[in-house]
């Protein structure tokens, strides 16, 4: 049981407090309710560029990074389609420091075109590097839109393309910074060796004076349920061809999200679940097979990846997929091994719940989910699955119809 103090400042911002006395570290996390599906579809790749831009300086701190180490500190961020996360853990006698970068660079970025310039081209290389010229690099770039057709959740963070970062100017990037950025916007978590007080009194101090901003609503277009199988074929400068298969499913606050989890685990966590024990150990067709979930928000995907066996096919090993699926959803999953992959996740939790930082994001994160209460709830959850609960869900995800297939295969030499 993870207990906690939560509380609101009169701007709007949520601010959760977990005492944690085993660890002279304090771990510092604010999460923005800002994420790539939130952008404009002719301007994307924002909500990732913001994140490089959350660095580069304030109106009274030139660089973020420098007091903070100064301060035996360090931070980082991420972005996905759903949030934006940056967190710092610093030392507990030094706490204030990460309250006074983390307050002043909300309440005013240094809008500076140098900033801009600089953290526009960093951008750029990323995704050169990460999404273009690396192999599989761009292989969300295209099954995304292939999935998805009218929900945001068609483009990646890093964005659809360059030129929508190339073309990003400064009026762009302080919309989309008063638009997003602001306490109503943002819940806040520290967690370490703190007495709620002294949260409450800094929080108070650095958080309190910044006005609140218009609460932007969101309004998102639900995607239309896949009616349709769909299949994209490509070719690349790769070492071997590899097979994805997307499937839509439950949104994050679903029960059934916690199904499909669950039937992810079954098919492939560890050496011993069924894709790898079938198709990698007994019957070699691939090299590597994976099933796993995209952990989004609202509907999101669960994906089937493998790079076939030399002599293997991609429609040879589409079909031994179909046949997993084939498996899954006409014959109940044994209690045994449905015991053996709860047990796996209820340990993964409990080792999870020993690093502070992870307990600091995990409580903001089911805050913006609906409440911090729900990180005590989650493994009564997927305990609380049945076998009967593991096949309706597959049989309603694993449809012909509700499938996307990129065949990426490698260029023949």
């Amino acid at each position: 049981m993870i207990e906690y103090n939560k509380f609101q400042l009169a701007n709007g911002l949520t601010v959760i407090h977990h005492k944690d006395d085993s660890t002279p570290i304090v771990a510092f996390n604010i999460l923005y309710d800002v994420g790539a599906k939130d952008e404009d579809p002719d301007k994307t790749g924002f909500a990732h560029l913001f994140e490089h831009l959350m660095f580069g300086g304030s109106s009274n701190i030139e660089n973020f990074d420098t007091p903070l180490q100064m301060a035996g500190g360090q931070s980082n961020a991420f972005t996905s389609n759903d949030i934006t996360n940056y967190y710092s853990t610093l030392p507990k006698d030094n706490l204030e420091t990460a309250f006074w970068l983390d307050s002043d660079r909300l309440n005013q970025l240094a809008f500076t075109p140098k900033s801009l310039e600089v953290q526009r081209s960093v951008v750029i290389e990323e995704f050169k590097q990460r999404y273009l010229n690396q192999p599989y690099g761009d292989v969300w770039l295209l099954l995304r839109p292939l999935a998805y057709k009218v929900h945001p959740y068609q483009w990646a963070t890093i964005g659809k393309e360059i030129k929508h970062i190339e073309d990003a100017t400064m009026d762009d990037v302080k919309a989309f910074f008063y638009k997003h950025y602001g306490p109503q916007n943002a819940i806040l978590c520290v967690a370490g060796d703190i007495e709620v007080e002294e949260v409450k009194l800094l929080s108070e101090k650095w958080f309190g004076s910044i006005d609140t901003r218009e609460k932007y609503v969101r309004k998102l277009e639900e995607e239309p349920i896949q009616n349709e199988y769909r299949e994209l074929t490509v070719e690349r400068d790769v070492p071997n061809d590899a097979l994805y298969m997307a499937f839509h499913m439950p949104e994050r606050r679903s029960k059934d999200y916690y199904v499909a989890d669950l039937i992810s685990d079954v098919l492939s966590r560890g050496q011993s679940a069924r894709l790898y024990k079938e198709y990698v150990m007994e019957n070699p067709k691939f090299n590597d097979i994976h099933a796993y979930v995209s952990g989004s928000m609202e509907k999101g995907l669960f994906v089937f990846s493998g790079n076939p066996a030399e002599n293997v096919s991609l429609q040879e090993a589409q079909d031994l997929i179909w046949k997993s699926i084939e498996r899954i959803t006409s014959e109940l999953v044994s209690e045994r091994e449905l015991e053996k992959v709860k047990n796996k996740v209820e340990s993964s939790n409990v080792f999870g719940e020993m690093s502070v930082l992870n307990k600091a994001m995990s409580l903001s994160f089911y805050e913006l989910l609906g409440d911090a209460s729900m990180i005590n709830e989650e493994v009564d959850k997927y305990l609380s699955i049945t076998q009967k609960d593991v096949q309706r869900v597959a049989k309603f995800m694993f449809r012909k119809e509700n499938c996307s297939v990129l065949n990426y295969k490698a260029k023949q030499k």
